[in-house]
């Protein structure tokens, strides 16, 4: 290789190296645990695998057939992981659900069943045809769906005229370096003019150096991974919507018991009543003053009371289960906070009485 070739091959393969200790950064060595970014870090392994198999064979076309095949795999996961990071951001989700798990879960079983039955050694055709057609196809879905998730935050960052949060910055960037980067591979793949195959893998250092440089830069990166942070705060529903939402919300919790799951979830409230989680969160904390996990564990300390006064053959710590706690500290802790006491003294008074 002459020099300039062998520069980009490091800026390249540098950049692939960087997505994954920045994957494993957002991973494990963030201060706070964003559930968000999990999603970001599997996602930046993703492109990493993805890059690094593309500078491999554009300056090794020799290598074996076995290192396309685990770059494509790593396409697979691309799409999901930007889909599930943005709307995890956007709807607050805190808690991974079910259909998520399932789909990555179909996914894995998919690309595992076919890598294994139709090798790319053995299938060349079937692999550079079919297959690659069918990944950049489910790619594209996904990125169509997450532009249609933060299609207002993508609004306000195109429109010079509004004023973006740094959070809306920093999604609204991730999302438009993530399209940037199908775009490439695609045109390549088509064989635009212009368009090597080497470009996306310079296009995504480019990316990764500026998220690092903005992670450098900023000594405060909170306001980066909450992207509703401040879009409620303080500011109270008016009071008819109010005593609307309140009376839903009684009416969910008195008739469905939904308190007694034990994890239930911010958004699956929501779902409940039939509006966002930002809503049913600023509802909360700025018109009844507390938070979720409070407002739900009224329900089953007041739900708790009732069993003790009205049923002395069931143990304290069954009664704390059967209203929705994981553990019998947590119960005895979060009954004295709203009773003052604790359940046994609550029960010998009732004993008593």
């Amino acid at each position: 290789m002459d020099t300039s070739k062998e520069l980009l091959f490091f800026f390249s393969a540098l950049g692939a190296f960087n997505g994954v200790i920045l994957g494993i950064y957002f991973f494990f060595f963030t201060k706070k645990k964003y559930f968000t970014n999990y999603f970001l870090g599997a996602l930046l392994f993703a492109l990493s695998i993805r890059i690094g198999k593309s500078v491999f064979v554009y300056f090794h076309p020799a290598l074996p057939k076995m290192y396309l095949q685990f770059g494509l795999t790593a396409c697979f996961f691309i799409g999901p992981c930007l889909y599930y990071f943005l709307r995890s951001a956007v709807e607050e989700i805190n808690v991974m659900p079910k259909s998520w798990k399932y789909t990555l879960l179909f996914w894995g079983i998919v690309i595992v069943t076919v890598g294994v039955l139709y090798p790319y050694e053995d299938y060349p055709k079937l692999w550079g045809g079919y297959l690659i057609r069918f990944i950049y196809f489910q790619w594209f879905v996904y990125i169509v769906f997450s532009g249609y998730t933060i299609r207002t935050i993508l609004k306000k960052v195109i429109d010079p005229r509004q004023k973006s949060s740094p959070a809306e910055v920093w999604f609204g960037m991730l999302f438009l370096g993530n399209f940037l980067l199908f775009l490439f591979y695609f045109l390549s793949i088509m064989g635009a003019p212009g368009a090597t195959y080497i470009s996306g893998a310079v296009v995504f250092s480019f990316i990764l150096y500026l998220i690092i440089s903005i992670l450098l830069y900023r000594k405060k990166t909170d306001d980066l991974f909450l992207l509703n942070n401040q879009k409620y705060s303080g500011r109270k529903i008016d009071s008819a919507e109010a005593k609307i939402l309140w009376e839903k919300l009684e009416k969910i919790m008195n008739e469905k018991n939904i308190y007694k799951n034990p994890n239930l979830s911010l958004q699956d409230l929501s779902q409940e009543i039939n509006i966002t989680s930002h809503q049913l969160s600023q509802f909360l904390n700025n018109n009844l003053g507390k938070n979720f996990t409070s407002f739900i564990n009224e329900f089953r300390i007041n739900e708790a009371c009732k069993i003790i006064t009205s049923n002395d053959k069931l143990t304290l710590e069954s009664i704390g289960y059967d209203v929705g706690f994981n553990s019998k500290s947590t119960f005895f802790a979060t009954f004295k906070k709203h009773t003052g006491t604790t359940p046994l003294n609550y029960q010998l008074q009732a004993l008593q009485t």
